[in-house]
């Protein structure tokens, strides 16, 4: 509708021109909104405002000589000039239902557009450590991301989605000398547990496969080398030098080839969980790019050289420090340590500067709230490469807390354990969470209801929306006939009730809400969007019979259901949730 409106308005314009009544033609893009307030039309321009000056007349006086020669045109009931000049524009009723047959002809597609056509997004989205299993701050970062790749998509973009795996660096050295503890105790040794290793029950079971694959091969008494460590925090020491410590006599015992057993045991194992709780949650990437993939080309080292050919760093006690402050961060950071390692900010920096060397046009992070510190040292970075770093938007996720009614949960058990995404999945279903997760504004903190979730009530928003779609497809089996779409041009004079206008206006509003949620970033903006939808039709089939004797209304009344049917189900689909036939 806002297209055949804005090509109203050109036409008018060019009869004006041809007329002798303005002087010139308009060149640019012809704005055409949906009205909020139904008192001002369905839709308002401002062509006016924007054109008058380059014409020398009045705003207002222009969008009257608009307003004439568009009062004829059979798509408006009326049209209303309004403060300094705007045109608000009132569409008949019978050209209402338009919508009807674009839908029905369009099904799945409707609503997707082409703006971004050949421009391409690389967006990057959970990228935890593999450290341990996936918890419930991780599934907000792994819906939001995922919905915001699907509205990319829906709006002609090509997306690259692309998982990175923390898999080399210090974290992952204390994973592997925590299974390679426990592995030891299972060959029947007694010690006492670093207070930072990783103490879950998954360090256990990864250690049990290591004792079951190699047996006792890799034993050593941790008598032998108990004396040689520092004291742990418990002790009165320093937690963070202890097991640092012990990586070292981990990698000094077991040797490179013993190492690389646990280390890689480890990893594989963790990673292979977290890709399969990601699938089964409906969050798939095109690639997982490794690390450790960086350490082993030369990547790290050839980043680390243009910094140093900009003059960008500097050596300060044997370390080399990027001198990040001086392009907007709070301070210098360290890129290579005293022993000669690269940090995990070096490998950063040059992951960053290998996504941009594919040419994307627009680079999106999707990152934890408590990243939010780090965004000023990577811009630095991206600045000092001499890349644009306004293709790179970071945008930060907020925690979720978990709540049973009213009641607060605790997100951790007892150390080592937490909440995983794959418990709430099991308790609420994948639906529920991706619905949940990004009802609201991903930078706000979210408050997750498990028994609102869980409940089959009009005060669960997804039941609400999913229950809309069950009811028509119910409606759609009592009837039991075929459409009869041979009818579409009389739609708009059997379709005339408050709530068939009102649930049509809504159904012609989706295409803009898809742009919209993917313009500005903002999945929840569809889900409000589907709950308003579901709300109009619950309106309409609680006041309305479908099934009438008069054959012409029923075939009408079912059409439009059946297009508010589509609707729902391409909304649901781009949220990664089903759409079910029966509730």
């Amino acid at each position: 509708m806002k297209e055949q409106i804005a090509e109203s308005i050109s036409d008018a314009i060019s009869r004006l021109s041809s007329e002798g009544k303005i002087s010139a033609l308009f060149d640019g893009s012809i704005q055409v909104t949906r009205s909020k307030d139904a008192n001002h039309g369905d839709f308002a321009s401002n062509i006016a405002l924007v054109f008058a000056k380059q014409l020398g007349l009045n705003p207002r006086e222009f969008a009257q000589l608009l307003s004439s020669q568009l009062e004829s045109n059979a798509l408006f009931e009326k049209i209303e000039i309004a403060g300094p000049g705007f045109i608000n524009f009132f569409v008949a009723q019978t050209n209402q239902a338009q919508i009807v047959p674009q839908i029905l002809s369009a099904k799945d597609s409707f609503g997707r557009n082409q703006q971004g056509k050949n421009q391409s997004i690389h967006i990057e989205y959970v990228s935890a450590n593999p450290t341990g299993p996936l918890h419930v701050g991780h599934g907000r970062g792994a819906a939001y991301g995922a919905t915001l790749a699907n509205l990319y998509r829906a709006n002609g973009y090509k997306v690259h989605r692309e998982y990175y795996v923390n898999d080399a660096g210090r974290q992952m050295d204390i994973l592997a000398t925590s299974v390679w503890l426990r592995y030891l105790e299972l060959c029947g040794a007694e010690l006492i547990f670093p207070s930072n290793g990783y103490k879950g029950d998954y360090i256990w079971d990864i250690a049990a496969t290591a004792h079951r694959t190699h047996s006792e091969t890799y034993f050593t008494d941790p008598a032998t080398f108990k004396s040689e460590l520092p004291k742990d925090e418990p002790e009165g020491g320093d937690k963070e030098q202890y097991i640092d410590a012990l990586i070292t006599t981990a990698k000094k015992i077991l040797a490179k080839d013993g190492y690389d057993i646990f280390f890689e045991l480890s990893v594989q194992t963790i990673l292979a969980d977290i890709k399969d709780d990601l699938h089964l949650f409906g969050v798939d990437y095109e690639n997982w790019y490794s690390e450790k993939s960086l350490f082993k080309s030369d990547k790290i080292q050839t980043v680390i050289e243009q910094l140093k050919d900009s003059n960008h760093v500097y050596e300060k006690n044997g370390a080399l420090w990027f001198a990040s402050s001086k392009l907007g961060d709070e301070k210098d950071r360290v890129v290579v340590r005293d022993n000669g390692q690269p940090t995990y900010f070096a490998s950063d920096i040059a992951y960053h500067a290998d996504k941009f060397s594919y040419g994307y046009d627009k680079i999106i992070n999707i990152w934890g709230a408590d990243h939010h510190g780090y965004i000023a040292r990577v811009r630095a970075a991206l600045k000092a490469l001499s890349l644009n770093d306004s293709k790179l938007d970071i945008l930060l996720v907020q925690f979720a807390n978990l709540y049973r009614g009213k009641v607060k949960q605790q997100m951790s058990t007892r150390s080592g354990e937490f909440v995983t995404l794959r418990a709430l999945r099991k308790e609420v279903g994948s639906d529920a969470a991706r619905f949940f997760y990004v009802m609201r504004k991903s930078e706000q903190h979210l408050d997750f209801d498990l028994e609102l979730a869980t409940s089959s009530s009009n005060e669960n928003p997804m039941y609400y929306v999913q229950y809309a779609h069950a009811r028509i497809c119910s409606v759609q089996r009592q009837a039991n006939q075929e459409l009869n779409t041979e009818d579409l041009d009389t739609l708009g004079k059997l379709l005339k009730t408050e709530n068939e206008l009102e649930l049509m206006k809504k159904l012609a509003d989706y295409p803009e809400q898809i742009s919209s949620a993917c313009n500005k970033q903002a999945p929840h903006l569809l889900v409000n969007y589907l709950r308003e939808l579901a709300q109009k039709f619950h309106g309409y089939y609680n006041e309305t019979q479908f099934l009438v004797d008069s054959s012409p209304l029923r075939n009408a009344r079912l059409l439009l259901i059946e297009s508010t049917r589509q609707v729902l189900a391409n909304g649901l689909t781009l949220l990664g949730v089903k759409a079910p036939e029966k509730m």
